[in-house]
């Protein structure tokens, strides 16, 4: 074992506000080509590898049906426990106990958010928040602790119900997502020894490549679940979600979504005899806007551009005071559970005193009289809320505020109903959202940035659209629409997946090109501000996350300038007692392997070994008294199996060995479980270049060899960490970041 100046990534934990991160670097897309995977594989026969093709779409099947299945669920629990506290509250309102219908309300609320915050707290802390920024992480490469496990799985399902339910500014199409994600990786897992899952064909999955692809396809499935939009889906998981895409996997996710979609429509189907709330109504089709005239001119144009630039400019606005909400939540939430389940209940009273208390500032409306539904609505959720009026009035507030997150959207987009909510109202309630969207976003407890920006950005376009009601011939439903598509451009920074996801949610396909329009509008705007929420959550998080692109300054370095040391490297014999030493006294996932005479001439890199490989060999005990070359035993008495990738259970840790101290004396062959292929670039190599390869390539590390002769046969190992901004900026602080 030697030590020579390098830098060998391992991403240890930090506070992160909601929960403690500890996050490896993971290959997205390599596979470790040593000597036990290549055995293995010429070992396999064509019907092994048929059953491995077929199991891939076997599981795609499977993760559609958990997750349309979980997305019909959390649909009838949040509309059958949102429907029960809102008719017990409207009953004490129509008896003119105001009071007692405001500590119902309230106390509802608070129960409700108090269990959502429990279930967080206490047993999945990695739950809480929306979880696509930890989806999003998990795909670029990044392996955070536990927040694919089950018991965030169990947590982001009924704590998203309980949360939803509660009455908070949040939507569950976020947590679907990352429940979408965690069904697949709990299929993905490959087997486990631990509950005697071990059949020779769950062994194919153990590998990153496979179990990635599976969350890919979870993401798109939980977007086609939430929003009831398989095309959305896809292409949400295409822009936004994964980091590396290829056409058999494009493939299996639409495979995937379609599944959603048949399973959302038979259980749609079942629910249209009224029995499981309003999930049945509208089939597929959340807000059905397709009825609106939908002819446009210039002036209708000019109004559009004005919705997208304002609604960039909102966009941003909300983007900054969310992290800036964020970053004082996580002080908070660092302090224990206790401060968490607090800050919930101080949230929670303040949304049931504005959701309760603004609806009396509006004055009651006449009912209109050419009303095809009952007016003001009794027993049911609709457009008319009577609240304090009195029979025949409706109180246009409180059919925004006392109503589901999901109603309320859907009385926004409701068209032909120009008149039906009043300037000054639509004010209030915007101005109440958009702040209430802000403050919750960051407790403890499952939240999506969906629903309320989609909230908040339809109220926006609606009012836009009564403003500009004198020159503009589109529906104010339309413009609350577009309204939406607006916030969501300022915000998520999206494009092709958002607009095909409005357009799969309102069936308007003859809106496509405003639409489009807005999104384009809204992004560029925002875009000159600060980046997408998404973005700036992972930042917040601590995650590393690798972009697409590199940035500017990274062109005036190369490789070499962002190494530091030192490096640890292994003989391809090595002794068990430096082993063991270096795993002690070092966090690296990855060591280079050099044969030296007498096993080569001038000594070569013989590739890399991970850390979870060299555990499994030194477990095992497979130790020589004598220097020489033993691979041919170590293939026999050892499977791929056995180095593959541990699922949600435990690996072998440092603390599982025991090695006698005769032993640390002997010695070990490196070379079969030696990644012998693994990626190089010389240490002149722009760190742009660099950076870029590593982010396309899905590496967990690159190695730097010298460009001359005569030295060492590798000069460091370049990971994750080491094309971080923080890192290259700390080594280099003559770098202009913004050059």
């Amino acid at each position: 074992m030697r030590n020579k100046p390098c830098r060998v990534g391992f991403f240890l934990g930090r506070s992160t506000g909601c929960f403690i991160v500890r996050r490896e670097s993971i290959p997205v897309k390599g596979i470790i080509e040593n000597e036990l995977f290549k055995q293995d594989w010429r070992s396999r026969k064509k019907v092994q590898i048929f059953q491995y093709v077929l199991l891939k779409w076997a599981f795609a099947l499977l993760i559609g049906l958990g997750t349309g299945l979980v997305g019909f669920f959390n649909n009838i629990a949040v509309e059958n426990i949102s429907g029960f506290k809102l008719l017990l509250t409207s009953d004490l309102m129509s008896k003119h106990k105001y009071f007692k219908a405001f500590a119902a309300y309230a106390g509802c609320n608070v129960v409700l958010a108090v269990a959502a915050a429990a279930l967080c707290a206490f047993i999945a802390p990695a739950a809480a928040g929306s979880g696509i920024p930890e989806v999003k992480a998990y795909l670029n490469g990044i392996d955070a602790y536990s927040i694919l496990a089950p018991s965030t799985l169990f947590v982001k399902i009924f704590g998203s119900i309980l949360g939803v339910s509660a009455g908070f500014v949040v939507g569950k199409e976020g947590p679907m997502v990352h429940t979408g994600a965690c069904i697949a990786n709990l299929l993905g897992q490959g087997g486990s020894r631990k509950y005697h899952l071990t059949w020779t064909w769950l062994r194919y999955f153990k590998n990153d490549r496979d179990r990635r692809d599976m969350i890919t396809c979870g993401a798109a499935a939980g977007v086609a679940a939430a929003f009831r939009a398989p095309v959305g889906g896809v292409l949400f998981a295409l822009e936004e979600a994964a980091s590396w895409w290829r056409s058999a996997l494009l493939w299996r996710t639409f495979f995937t979504t379609a599944v959603v979609a048949i399973v959302l429509r038979a259980f749609i189907q079942y629910c249209n005899t009224g029995k499981c709330g309003l999930f049945g109504e509208g089939g597929l089709i959340m807000y059905d806007v397709s009825s609106a005239k939908t002819t446009y001119s210039g002036s209708d144009i000019l109004a559009v551009i004005f919705l997208g630039t304002i609604g960039g400019i909102l966009g941003s606005i909300y983007n900054y005071f969310v992290d800036k909400v964020l970053r004082t939540y996580s002080i908070i939430n660092e302090r224990g559970a206790a401060f968490k389940i607090l800050l919930v209940i101080i949230i929670s009273c303040l949304t049931s005193c504005c959701s309760f208390g603004l609806p009396w500032f509006a004055k009651c409306i006449a009912c209109p009289t050419d009303l095809t539904v009952s007016c003001p609505t009794v027993g049911e959720s609709g457009n008319y809320k009577s609240f304090q009026c009195s029979s025949g009035y409706y109180n246009d507030l409180a059919s925004l505020f006392l109503n589901t997150n999901d109603d309320a959207i859907r009385n926004l987009f409701s068209t032909s109903t120009t008149k039906e909510f009043h300037i000054s109202s639509l004010f209030i309630f915007f101005g109440a959202v958009y702040c209430l969207g802000i403050i919750t976003y960051g407790i403890a407890i499952p939240s999506g940035l969906f629903i309320p920006v989609i909230l908040a950005g339809a109220c926006y376009g609606r009012l836009v659209g009564r403003l500009f009601e004198s020159m503009s011939t589109l529906d104010t439903g339309l413009f609350a629409l577009l309204g939406a598509a607006s916030f969501l451009g300022g915000t998520m920074r999206m494009t092709v997946s958002l607009c095909i996801i409005l357009l799969e949610l309102t069936n308007d396909l003859q809106l496509l090109p405003l639409v489009m329009l807005v999104l384009l509008i809204s992004k560029t705007v925002a875009d000159n501000f600060n980046k997408g929420v998404y973005d700036q959550i992972l930042k917040i998080k601590g995650l590393p996350y690798m972009e697409a692109h590199a940035e500017p300054y990274m062109r005036h370095l190369v490789a070499r300038d962002v190494i530091t040391g030192p490096l640890v490297t292994f003989s391809g014999i090595e002794k068990v007692g430096n082993i063991l030493h270096a795993l002690k006294t070092t966090g690296h996932n990855g060591f280079p392997v050099i044969d030296e005479p007498p096993l080569s001439g001038p000594p070569e890199l013989c590739g890399i070994v991970l850390r979870s490989h060299l555990l499994v060999l030194l477990k095992r005990k497979n130790f020589s008294r004598d220097r020489v070359v033993t691979g041919d035993d170590i293939l026999q008495r050892f499977a791929a199996f056995d180095f593959a990738k541990a699922g949600s259970g435990k690996g072998i840790k440092l603390e599982d060995l025991d090695i006698e101290e005769e032993e640390m004396e002997m010695y070990v062959d490196l070379h079969p479980i030696t990644n012998s292929s693994p990626y190089t670039v010389v240490e002149t190599m722009s760190l742009a270049k660099a950076a870029i390869l590593f982010r396309q390539l899905g590496l967990r590390h690159m190695c730097v060899v010298p460009k001359s002769q005569g030295r060492p046969p590798i000069v460091g190992i370049l990971t994750r960490h080491d094309f971080m901004p923080e890192h290259i900026l700390g080594l280099n602080p003559h770098v202009m970041p913004d050059k």
